[in-house]
Formats: structure tokens, C-alpha cells, sequence
């Protein structure tokens, strides 16, 4: 009793250690590289365990670059995982441009890609299909005035050597939209920009916009032009009002001294009336002027302002005859 009892613990015991061994070591993963003639030890696949690293995402990526002609072992590969990168997208990446025939692409230029944030297999499909991306639509105005609305497509290619550290699509697009502002902007009507749209291509191409990016432009057309305000016509008229703005401004300032200049003479009759009494005053004393001058003066003064009274009283009667006929 005491035997079988010992038996059925060792046959626990080995039976635990079987299924630690397959739970830690990817057997199947290891019969599948040696079908694909794929040499990888189960120490290296224990190794990538104990790295903590999927050993399905090195190996698998490993079958594929192998059954494509790539060269490629599995210390790059696991490298680049513990880096932080995309090892399936590399090897994709790689084995497209080994497909194209036209792109070289080493293994450590699609690594530095990858690691630097891009698409390294959209970068590759990019440089075998170019992409056609659309401008948003850009406002520019000719030396007449007139604003035009101009739309372009632009035709890239990315340029793999430049991809790191490259400037992004952007960048392009605002360097175009630049060059269409300015090309529009040295022509002398908007009617040229219209009757030879193909010239903003053409001056705009040339300017080498695509230095310093990751994208190499093929081509630049032009997808639609409209036109927009009269923007010369807008300034002028706003230039006007200015002007008019300025020009009342003056006028009332020139009011305003003319009312000062009237109140500041006023002020100085006042003071010359209030001088007369004394002034007469001090003829009397001296003998200048006797008391009947100076009673045949108060008369005449009498006199005109009665005269004054009766011209006003005549003039509201003509007045008021005119609305009554009316």
C-alpha cells in the first residue's frame, strides 16, 4: 500500500513537471521552425521566456523572412522587439521590397524607421504605388486685387533615405500652398492665373519644396481655381472711410477752435461794454462830455432798439403769412 501510494505521487510529480515544461517551452512553436527549416533551438526559445519576450512574435516573423529569401536571424529580430519595435511590419516591410526590385532596403535602415515612429511597409508601398494627397483650398491674391481660390493634388513618393527625421505631409502642404500664394500673388492679373493654370505648377515645382522631407513630389496639378472677393476693391473702400473718418474728424476739430475763437471775442466785447460806463463816467467828471450828449446818446440807442423790434415783429409776420398761404 505504502508502494502504489509513492507510485502515484512520482506519477503526479512527473506528470507536473510535463506540464510545466510544455506551458514554459512552445514546443509546437519549435516543431513548426524545424518544418520550415528554421533553426531554432529550445534554448533560445526558453532564453526569449525568461527575456520575457513572445517567442511568437520573433519566430513566425523569422518563418516568413525565410520562406521570402530574406537573411535575417534571431538575434536581430529579438533586438528589435526588446527595442520597442514592430518586428512583423520590418520583416513585411522587407520582404515587399525585396518583391519590388527596385527599393534596397537593408534590415537596419526598416529597423531605425520602424523605431522612429513611421510606417516602414506603408513607407515601401508608398515608394513603389506614389500617393496622391489633396491640398485644402488656398486663397491667393493677383496684383489687380482679385482673390483666387486655388486647389491642388499633389503626386508623392516617399523617399526612404530621408524617411528619419524627414519633415511629414504637412509640411508639403503648407510649403505648396506658399508657393501658390506667392506665384498667384507676382502675376499681374488673376485672368493670367486662369488662362495658364499650368504655370503655378511649373514655378511651384520648381522651387525644390520637397528638400528636407520624407516624400519626393513627382508632380503638382492643379485640381480646381475659383474666384473670390474683389479684395483690392475692399481695401479701397475701406481706405475711404479712413480717409473720410480722418477728414470729420479734422472738420470738427476746426469747428470746435472756430466756436472757442467766437466765445474768446465775445468775451472780449463784454469786457470792452463794461469799460463804456466808466469811460463816459470819467468824461462827464472831466468835462468831455456834457449831460445833453449824453441824453441825445441814450436816445439814439432808444431809438434802435425799437427799430430792431419792429424789424423782427415785421419779419415773423411775413413769416407766419407764408405758412398760413401754404
Amino acid at each position: 500500500m505504502p508502494e502504489s501510494i509513492g507510485y502515484l505521487i512520482l506519477i503526479g510529480i512527473i506528470g507536473l513537471v510535463i506540464v510545466l515544461f510544455f506551458s514554459f517551452v512552445p514546443v509546437g512553436l519549435w516543431i513548426s521552425s524545424l518544418a520550415a527549416n528554421v533553426k531554432v533551438s529550445i534554448f533560445n526559445l526558453v532564453g526569449m521566456r525568461l527575456r520575457r519576450v513572445i517567442p511568437s512574435r520573433i519566430v513566425l516573423p523569422l518563418i516568413k523572412a525565410t520562406k521570402a529569401g530574406l537573411s535575417l536571424n534571431v538575434n536581430q529580430l529579438e533586438a528589435h522587439y526588446l527595442a520597442g519595435g514592430n518586428v512583423d511590419g520590418v520583416v513585411n516591410a522587407l520582404i515587399a521590397a525585396e518583391r519590388a526590385e527596385i527599393i534596397e532596403l537593408p534590415f537596419e535602415k526598416a529597423a531605425a524607421i520602424d523605431l522612429a515612429g513611421r510606417d516602414v511597409f506603408d513607407a515601401v508601398r508608398m515608394s513603389v504605388n506614389p500617393k496622391v494627397i489633396e491640398t485644402p483650398m488656398v486663397s491667393a491674391v493677383a496684383k489687380d486685387g482679385i482673390e483666387l481660390l486655388v486647389k491642388a493634388r499633389v503626386t508623392v513618393r516617399a523617399n526612404l533615405e530621408r524617411l528619419v527625421g524627414g519633415a511629414g505631409e504637412q509640411t508639403v502642404l503648407a510649403r505648396i500652398g506658399e508657393g501658390i500664394v506667392t506665384t498667384v500673388g507676382s502675376a499681374s492679373s488673376h485672368k493670367e492665373v486662369l488662362e495658364n493654370p499650368d504655370d503655378i505648377s511649373k514655378r511651384v515645382l520648381n522651387k525644390g519644396l520637397d528638400s528636407g522631407t520624407a516624400f519626393e513630389i513627382l508632380s503638382i496639378d492643379i485640381a480646381d481655381i475659383d474666384v473670390g472677393r474683389n479684395i483690392g476693391a475692399q481695401l479701397q473702400t475701406l481706405q475711404a472711410e479712413a480717409d473720410k473718418n480722418i477728414a470729420q474728424a479734422k472738420a470738427e476739430e476746426r469747428r470746435a477752435m472756430a466756436v472757442a475763437k467766437e466765445q474768446e471775442m465775445r468775451a472780449y466785447v463784454v469786457e470792452a461794454e463794461a469799460e463804456v460806463p466808466k469811460a463816459m463816467a470819467q468824461a462827464l467828471r472831466e468835462g468831455h462830455l456834457g449831460v445833453m450828449d449824453y441824453y441825445d446818446m441814450q436816445n439814439i440807442k432808444a431809438d434802435t432798439r425799437m427799430r430792431e423790434r419792429l424789424s423782427e415783429n415785421s419779419a415773423k409776420s411775413i413769416t407766419d403769412d407764408k405758412k398760413d398761404k401754404g
